[in-house]
């Protein structure tokens, strides 16, 4: 929006977050003294950034973190002076930093890529820092090409220590509107020399929620700023499409390969499916942001030779083989953390992920996932906002797609209390990929611990083996298989309680504790859909007396659906339990959980209910 509305806004926002919210986000170990970010922009969108920055050390476990400043850049595009960085001491002593303890290194993400050798850290190494000082950082980072060639944007937030002073301000040229959402910033005057226009933002300091369990993003509630020179969306998306587009040329090599990978499939569905599953099984995927990285691809046949690349990477070489296998497809920017919201001022601090859509079968895919095959997107792509580059439209990815979660188990006690058992899990559609992914990444070493831990964190003592289940290939179902022996399955001769719920390894009690982690919410949180079941059959040698069985639970509502049933049979009980939850879209509300949180707390309370048993 315009500056002059985002005035209004930010002001209706503060007055809606003074109410009287308990300050248990802060973190009290550091205290922001100075914090100002000044951008002087030229009309083709370069910039130079000045950063001053002082904080005071609190505490003892802050030391650690805040004794050295990491200074993100690109070379072929940022230069980074006049770094200017010393320690504080409570007598007013000043120590400061010598030049051998700034140190210019490899961005670790990209460390083993040669081809994104051009991100760097400056890493600045504070001398002699304890609790009670101060630490002072000047440097000036000098933006000479633009990612949007005569475009600006940036995306600032608060962090959660207390703060004193947080400005941002923005000298534009008086050619380049500036346009802004704002919350928790508000605007101050400031005086501008001829030909150019200053905007000027300072944080309003004040109390913080912590961020609860699964909520959205800071982001999307939070203290943030972001402006830019970009109008809408749309013109974002055309000025990311021009400097992308030219990189999805399809070479001979590619359309031999997209013709080699696509043979023998006749829809054009299964062939788009068939070119990603390549991409995520063949590209090595390097995580470089999108704005960290730059915004311009390297060449399709470039990644393709290479075998590796960051998102955009991937994104820019499937579109290649998808064109030539006749499959016309777009990138589509989007947010890879739990950001739901987009600000009305479009910026790539939101936007840090590029995925693939197309438009004929109205299907996203993201190849870069390498635990979720192709057809199915990655959990946090889910019912999220989409910048389509091609059209410039703003879309939204499916918020749900299918996942099945099942386990049958059989328990065998013998009259010492000692059980055997046998356990099937079976994941479905969806998390199918993902469970035989961490499966292929762990070693046999760790699969043969793997029941005996699994019975350590049931309060169990014993071991077994563990069936990893077929892992070449792939395949919309998995299995997977326990056997084992627990020592003290049953508290016997008794009377005693047999649990009737055990998780292993994802089971329907950890769905459930999943969405219960919180008692009260005050901020929105992630929902996705559940569909899974429990099927558990406990038998008991004779001379073992079942006394008494839980009381079976029905319950609906709040989009969520729990049955939990107890049968005995002979010597044998058999308890059976399922959950599904569904809601319009990812996101839930507080007023939501205020629906849900009794019919979770019946849950919890079935799921540790107990078989009663004697023994002879």
């Amino acid at each position: 929006m315009p500056i002059c509305l985002a005035v209004v806004l930010s002001a209706l926002l503060l007055l809606a977050n003074t109410g009287a919210a308990a300050d248990t986000g802060t973190d009290p170990s550091m205290v922001v003294d100075k914090y100002i970010q000044h951008f002087v922009v030229d009309t083709d969108g370069s910039y130079r950034l000045t950063v001053d920055n002082v904080k005071t050390i609190v505490l003892q476990r802050a030391v650690q973190a805040h004794s050295q400043y990491y200074i993100s850049y690109n070379t072929s595009l940022d230069e980074v002076s006049e770094v200017d960085a010393y320690t504080i001491k409570p007598d007013g002593r000043r120590i400061p930093v010598p030049p051998e303890q700034v140190k210019d290194q490899q961005e670790p993400a990209s460390s083993d890529a040669p081809l994104f050798q051009d991100t760097r850290l400056k890493v600045v190494v504070f001398s002699d820092v304890a609790a009670g000082d101060k630490v002072a950082l000047h440097y000036v980072l000098k933006r000479k090409s633009a990612l949007f060639p005569g475009h600006f944007e940036d995306l600032s937030s608060s962090q959660f220590y207390a703060v004193k002073q947080f400005h941002l301000i923005y000298d534009m040229p008086a050619s380049m509107l500036l346009y802004a959402d704002a919350a928790g910033f508000v605007p101050v005057p400031a005086s501008s020399a001829p030909g150019r226009q200053v905007y000027q933002w300072q944080y309003v300091s004040g109390p913080n929620r912590r961020i609860e369990a699964e909520s959205v993003s800071y982001l999307d509630y939070g203290k943030r700023l972001a402006v830019s020179t970009f109008p809408n969306y749309a013109t974002f998306a055309r000025a990311y499409h021009a400097r992308a587009q030219a990189q999805a040329a399809a070479t001979p090599a590619i359309a031999t390969l997209a013709q080699q990978v696509t043979a023998g499939l006749d829809t054009p569905r299964a062939q788009a499916l068939a070119l990603s599953e390549w991409v995520r099984r063949n590209i090595r995927y390097v995580a470089v942001y999108a704005g960290a990285g730059g915004v311009v691809p390297h060449a399709a046949a470039a990644v393709l030779n290479n075998r590796y690349g960051d998102c955009k990477d991937h994104a820019i070489l499937l579109e290649a083989l998808l064109a030539a296998a006749g499959i016309d497809s777009s990138a589509a920017l989007i947010n890879s953390g739990n950001a739901y919201r987009l600000p009305d001022a479009p910026t790539l601090g939101i936007f840090n992920h590029v995925i693939t859509y197309i438009p004929a079968l109205d299907l996203y895919l993201d190849s870069t996932s390498d635990a979720v095959a192709a057809g199915y997107l990655p959990p946090a792509a889910l019912g999220k906002p989409v910048l389509l580059a091609k059209t410039g439209k703003l879309a939204q990815t499916p918020s749900t797609q299918p996942e099945i979660n099942r386990t049958l188990a059989r328990f065998e006690v013998d009259t010492s209390g000692r059980g055997s058992f046998e356990v099937m899990r079976t994941a479905g559609g969806a998390i199918a990929e993902p469970y035989r992914q961490a499966v292929r990444d762990t070693t046999p070493a760790e699969r043969d611990l793997f029941v005996e831990r699994t019975l350590q964190a049931l309060g169990q003592h014993g071991d077994g083996r563990f069936d990893a289940g077929l892992l070449d290939g792939a395949g919309d179902q998995y299995r997977m298989g326990f056997a084992g022996v627990s020592d003290n399955f049953a508290d016997l001769p008794g009377p005693a309680g047999v649990a009737t719920s055990f998780n292993f390894w994802g089971g329907l009690g950890e769905e459930v504790a999943g969405m219960a982690q919180e008692k009260t919410r005050t901020q929105d949180f992630i929902c996705p859909g559940i569909d899974a079941a429990d099927d558990t059959a406990i038998g008991f040698a004779p001379g073992i007396r079942i006394v008494a069985l839980p009381k079976a639970l029905s319950l609906a509502g709040a989009g969520l659906s729990y049955q939990a049933s107890y049968a005995r049979q002979a010597h044998t009980v058999r308890v059976r339990r399922s959950l599904r939850f569904r809601h319009a879209g990812m996101i839930c509300t507080p007023a939501d959980y205020v629906r849900m949180r009794p019919l979770l707390e019946r849950m919890m309370r079935d799921l540790k209910s107990q078989i009663i048993v004697k023994g002879g």
